[in-house]
């Protein structure tokens, strides 16, 4: 009997894995699935797995690849997988070693832009609070885009047609590449530092969305947000559309509309000019047609005419103004009096003087107090008594009556 051959684990997993390396049909795959516990490490590695109704797969994607990714894979997510299939030795597991990810149906920059767009939107810079007016009549206009480009000629053609005042500011940059996004932001970001312009266009002509990716760029996005100087963006044609467009204070659809919606239009500005030079000449021949009238109505007016005339009845007037204020002073004079007749007999009526001069008498203590009670003296005490005429002090000698119910006597 042939002795078996014992195997080590690591022997088996080497040996499985070399079988599995050997295979053609697993060195390039196509694998589609829905994403499922996707995870990404410190070290830089994406670890996920792909699943069906009928199975599950793990994958990993090294961090090489894994920069390659221009959108970010979730949970529930539907892709398209590229990879080769090996066994890790150490675990003694089968997986997917994906070199490239891409959306199912709709392709990654799609995705990677809709949720670029969904993040920015989410943070406020979208929001139109924060767009910046566009100068209506800027002195200055910083441009940021490619030198040879198309755009940047149509833009400086409109811009000396228009409005040839203002004064252009070329910043070159890439606005295609891996290069382009740094370029851009290092452009706006300089603007602003020195303050060359009253408003910066940035943009570019147009083309694929590969083309146009510079300005998805989030970097690009927040630096167009964070301008001081308000930012106009122009990029492709009509229909395209991207991120600095939802950023920037205002979309123009191409370059050349941005030109236009930079700078008032020399023609329509004469044309306003003229018009308000007509609307002021009416209105002074309005003013000078109303002063003319004024005038003459003044002309033929009495006082001007014969001013000594005027001057006679303002006399008259006076005159006529003085013996009316007489009269009322006279009118108010004697309602005074009679008023004041009337409460002086009133007071003569309640005045004890009268009552004297009907025979009655007042009496006063030595303090000076009015006896009312033959109880406030006392016999021997003095008394003033105040009559019609004079008065005459006496000693009491009998007091009768009174508070105190002293009987009668005599000194």
């Amino acid at each position: 009997m042939m002795q078996q051959e014992i195997l080590s684990v690591s022997d088996v997993n080497q040996y499985i894995k070399a079988m599995v390396d050997r295979d053609g049909l697993l060195s390039g795959l196509c694998i589609r699935g829905e994403i499922s516990n996707y995870k990404v490490y410190p070290s830089g590695h994406h670890y996920f797995t792909l699943k069906d109704a009928g199975g599950a797969l793990r994958c990993v994607m090294f961090k090489g690849n894994a920069f390659s990714l221009r959108f970010r894979p979730e949970n529930g997510m539907k892709v398209l997988a590229f990879g080769r299939i090996s066994v890790f030795p150490r675990d003694g597991a089968y997986q997917l070693y994906c070199e490239r990810l891409t959306p199912e149906g709709v392709g990654d920059l799609y995705v990677a832009f809709e949720q670029l767009k969904v993040k920015l939107s989410q943070e406020g810079l979208f929001d139109p609070a924060h767009k910046k007016p566009i100068p209506a009549y800027p002195q200055r206009i910083a441009i940021v885009t490619s030198s040879a480009g198309a755009a940047i000629h149509d833009m400086l053609r409109i811009l000396g047609k228009r409005y040839p005042l203002t004064k252009v500011i070329l910043l070159p940059v890439r606005v295609q590449g891996a290069e382009a996004p740094p370029e851009i932001c290092g452009a706006i970001r300089y603007v602003n530092r020195f303050q060359l312009a009253d408003v910066i266009i940035t943009g570019r002509g147009g083309g694929s969305m590969e083309d146009l990716w510079a300005f998805n760029d989030e970097r690009v996005a927040r630096a167009i947000y964070q301008s001081e100087i308000p930012v106009i963006s122009a990029v492709g044609h009509e229909p395209d559309v991207t991120i600095s467009d939802f950023v920037a204070d205002l979309r123009a659809a191409t370059p050349s509309n941005a030109a236009e919606l930079a700078v008032p239009d020399q023609t329509e500005l004469r044309e306003r000019l003229l018009s308000a030079q007509s609307r002021l000449q009416q209105a002074q021949t309005r003013q000078l047609k109303l002063a003319r009238q004024r005038l003459d109505g003044l002309k033929n007016k009495r006082v001007l005419q014969s001013p000594r005339n005027y001057l006679q009845d303002r006399r008259l007037l006076l005159d006529y103004q003085q013996k009316q204020l007489a009269a009322c002073a006279r009118q108010l004079l004697d309602r005074k009096k009679q008023r004041f007749i009337r409460l002086t007999a009133a007071l003569d009526a309640m005045s004890p003087l009268k009552v004297l001069s009907r025979g009655y008498s007042m009496t006063r203590d030595q303090d000076g107090h009015v006896l009312r009670d033959a109880g406030r003296v006392q016999v021997g005490g003095q008394i003033t008594v105040t009559l019609q005429t004079g008065e005459v002090d006496a000693v009491v000698t009998t007091i009768r009556g009174g508070s105190h119910g002293q009987a009668e006597s005599e000194l």
